[in-house]
């Protein structure tokens, strides 16, 4: 199955433009003409249309729950799961240093690629085949949205619990980052100082670890 093939399948379109749809999967370590520009129209056009939907579902939130809507939808992870899906890491061109890497089932790449696709997409064939194309590979993720997902993320939520105890803030101390540069792996620890709570979490970014063992420590104060 051609690249074309694989696009009308999975997105219900095909390029007019081949050469834009060879750039969109293509990373920054095959040369200079590469996915960049594009991820960073995609990531516009995907915030614009998957904000446009939730607006539209959920006449009743407030601004914040949708933004938290949004992040869940778009965040890196979420998109490198849709990609996987997709198979685009098949179709992925890669410099030969990221294929022996493990380029292929990596979340930011994955998920660039992604949005350089939909970027793409809405500069060949314009904004409501983009929209069209969003809907049909997103389309089980918003049917499986519920408000009540729309909480806040795990330090925010820590951090409102301990104030409202008047306890003090955590402490988020960095353990370990191992790894090479490109795909490095954190290790954080929440600690209370006036408690024996204390926990670890692991993820791509600091950020990722800090959110992972501020949700283990809301686990073991009963607010998971």
């Amino acid at each position: 199955m051609d690249t074309q093939q694989w696009l009308q399948r999975q997105f219900g379109c095909r390029l007019r433009n081949g050469t834009l749809l060879t750039q969109a999967l293509s990373h920054r370590s095959v040369g200079s003409r590469n996915n960049e520009r594009l991820e960073f129209l995609g990531d516009s056009v995907l915030g614009y249309v998957v904000s446009e939907e939730l607006y539209s579902r959920f006449p009743d939130a407030d601004e914040g729950q949708l933004s938290r809507l949004r992040v869940s939808l778009v965040k890196g992870s979420a998109l490198a799961a849709v990609a996987r899906e997709l198979d685009l890491g098949e179709q992925l061109r890669l410099g030969a240093g990221e294929v022996h890497g493990g380029g292929r089932r990596r979340d930011s790449i994955l998920a660039d690629t992604l949005e350089a696709l939909l970027g793409a997409i809405a500069l060949d064939l314009g904004i409501d085949a983009c929209r069209l194309a969003i809907g049909k590979v997103f389309q089980s993720r918003f049917d499986g949205l519920k408000l009540e997902q729309a909480r806040k993320d795990p330090k925010t939520r820590l951090q409102e619990y301990l104030q409202g105890r008047g306890r003090p803030l955590p402490d988020y101390v960095l353990r370990e980052a191992a790894g090479e540069d490109h795909a490095r792996i954190f290790t954080v620890a929440c600690e209370l100082s006036d408690g024996d709570e204390v926990a670890e979490g692991v993820g791509e970014s600091r950020r990722a670890a800090e959110q992972a063992a501020a949700t283990a420590v809301l686990i073991q104060l009963g607010e998971s």
